[in-house]
């Protein structure tokens, strides 16, 4: 076990908002422990894993550019993660980086995320929507697979495929994004 301050910090007793959002809020104002984080996200404690991701997450919706020199590491380790809890985190980040890359055109992003990261996410995502996952790190994928799907042609058509094949038995929520993604998977088809 790890004495770090990092670990005091990620390793609370419950998972409330707070506790979560504090210890994001300590790696960004100690931005040299943020290495150490991506390491305790993808370690063998799968609950100190879980507790690291959420921040991880927390840290990527307000300066996902932290992430940028760290893609290598993140996407090398992304098909490691296991749980609920760590694999809605990191399916999170994954569609807010194709959201920053394919909507927003952000180039820094664009030029450190490479096509191996590209195919590595899209393997993932491809898993997480065909395996017993819950609902939001499969509305997560659904996204990222829509963004990876503009760029790679033969993606579209596998995704709804399963779209359509779970959206009959899916959650409301699974039915919404569901539904959300073969209308943009439409509009994007019209206009080429």
């Amino acid at each position: 076990m790890s004495s770090s301050e990092l670990f005091e910090k990620i390793n609370f007793k419950k998972a409330y908002r707070e506790n979560r959002l504090g210890a994001a809020n300590w790696v960004l104002a100690n931005p040299e422990t943020f290495e150490e984080l991506l390491v305790y996200c993808f370690g063998k404690d799968k609950e100190l894993a879980k507790k690291a991701t959420w921040a991880l997450e927390f840290i990527a919706r307000d300066k996902l550019d932290m992430l940028y020199l760290h893609l290598d590491f993140f996407f090398d380790n992304l098909p490691h993660a296991t749980g609920d809890g760590a694999l809605r985190s990191v399916g999170f980040i994954c569609e807010l980086l194709c959201i920053e890359h394919y909507k927003k055109k952000n180039e820094v992003l664009g030029n450190s995320l490479t096509r191996k990261h590209k195919l590595i996410m899209t393997d993932c995502a491809f898993d997480w929507m065909i395996t017993n996952q819950k609902v939001a790190c499969q509305a997560r994928a659904m996204t990222a697979l829509y963004f990876l799907g503009t760029e790679q042609n033969w993606i579209h058509p596998e995704l709804v495929q399963i779209i359509r094949q779970n959206m009959h038995q899916g959650s409301a929520g699974y039915k919404a994004r569901g539904k959300n993604t073969l209308d943009l998977i439409k509009k994007f088809q019209s206009n080429l």
